[in-house]
């Protein structure tokens, strides 16, 4: 049995359903699509080849044999990073972003519009989008940047002493109140440089349009990618769905609630591999993909499976082109009159997808810290000095000395 491959990218609904199944009373009406401007469909398109694009490298430098990520996650965190980048910083973050021929108020107006229509598009699909921006105290943020993450990104915005046992404790638990405790923790601790969290957080609970029934699952034979056969509970069922193939791969296109959002799921055959649909899939290609669906009935077996995974995507990144925002030269001058950098990008996920549906969560943080650690000061009075004493508030001197000598006292 050929491994199958599960992209993480939670698709808006493109296909009409007949349903012919069930009863049309026992499922919910059709989802009324988003419209976009011409411009924001082009961003679109944007982001879904900032998906593939961050979904191979990370692959090819994790090594791991099961990933799972939300693009759009790590795509909204550097979103609103991005605000506070300038000169060649910034345009590296455009081109690793795919962020080519549009303005700044598009791009954030982009940014506001999924986040405000999402959410709301199913209601019987569970969608939540929440970003937070979090500073050590006493770090000066301009205001401008602090306003557009607020306005475009409605985030949440708070001054945080980071010197404190309970800061790490205080983002986790925001990070897992957003994710329905899917994930209780992103930060083990605070650096000392560090002057800035940017964090997004998505949780996402879709019920099965067509859900599998629970007395049809039974335990079955997958091969992995080393070959070997391992055991699995693979839920079966026989319904209307939007499928197709070519010669590299079976497509089948799973919806949930009213089919504004749904799985799509990739399988190999003719003995190519999941690393072969990755090269060969580009934006154009998948769009051609879902073009080519179209309703017939389908016999589906699908492992029912979870997934947890911890990203460090800092190489990822840079190899994508963001190198710059990583090294002692970055630009983040729109965020503070400081020396700044991104020390790391952090990305935490997990899915689970069982007979009922789906629920995934992911957090990805964008850790901001000085290029270098501010000096301690060493005050050492092991030398001549003056001293004096005065009144601070009208600056009047009452005393004033140099002591260059000293004897025990």
């Amino acid at each position: 049995m050929k491994k199958i491959l599960i992209f993480a990218i939670l698709v808006l609904g493109i296909v009409s359903c007949n349903d012919e199944t069930e009863p049309a009373s026992q499922l919910p009406p059709d989802a009324k699509p988003i419209t976009l401007s011409k411009e924001l469909e082009k961003r679109v398109g944007q982001d879904n080849e900032f998906a593939f694009d961050l979904f191979r490298k990370v692959i090819d430098f994790s090594k791991e044999t099961n990933v799972f990520i939300s693009p759009l996650s790590v795509s909204i965190a550097l979103g609103m990073t991005w605000n506070g980048a300038a000169g060649e910083t910034k345009s590296e973050m455009e081109s690793a972003l795919k962020m080519s021929g549009m303005s700044v108020e598009e791009i954030n107006e982009y940014y506001r519009i999924l986040q405000t229509t999402l959410p709301t598009i199913d209601p019987t699909t569970k969608l939540t989008l929440a970003n937070s921006l979090w500073y050590r105290s006493g770090f000066q943020v301009k205001s401008d940047f602090l306003n557009v993450n607020v306005d475009y990104f409605d985030a949440y915005v708070r001054e945080l002493d980071f010197s404190k046992a309970w800061a790490v404790d205080t983002i986790n638990q925001w990070c897992a109140k957003k994710t329905n405790n899917l994930i209780p923790s992103v930060l083990d601790n605070i650096p000392e440089d560090a002057v800035m969290y940017l964090i997004n957080a998505i949780y996402f609970k879709g019920i099965w349009r067509h859900q599998f029934e629970k007395k049809n699952t039974t335990q079955a034979d997958f091969t992995n990618e080393a070959g070997e056969k391992v055991k699995v509970n693979m839920m079966f069922q026989k319904d209307t769905f939007a499928y197709a193939e070519d010669e590299k791969a079976q497509y089948l296109d799973m919806p949930y609630g009213n089919k504004a959002f749904s799985m799509t799921v990739i399988l190999p055959k003719n003995g190519n591999t999941t690393a072969d649909l990755l090269e060969y899939i580009t934006v154009n290609q998948w769009n051609r993909i879902l073009q080519n669906l179209s309703m017939r009935e389908v016999e589906v077996y699908f492992p029912r499976f979870s997934s947890k995974n911890k990203f460090l995507l800092n190489d990822p990144l840079i190899d994508m082109g963001m190198k710059l925002a990583f090294t002692d030269n970055a630009d983040f001058s729109n965020i503070a009159d400081e020396n700044l950098f991104i020390s790391r990008v952090l990305h935490n996920t997990y899915i689970e997808v069982t007979e009922e549906g789906t629920e995934a969560a992911a957090v990805t943080v964008v850790e901001i810290g000085y290029t270098s650690v501010p000096m301690i000061p060493v005050f050492q009075v092991n030398k001549p000095f003056l001293f004096v004493i005065r009144e601070n508030s009208t600056g009047v001197i009452l005393f004033i000395g140099k002591m260059g000598n000293m004897e025990l006292f």
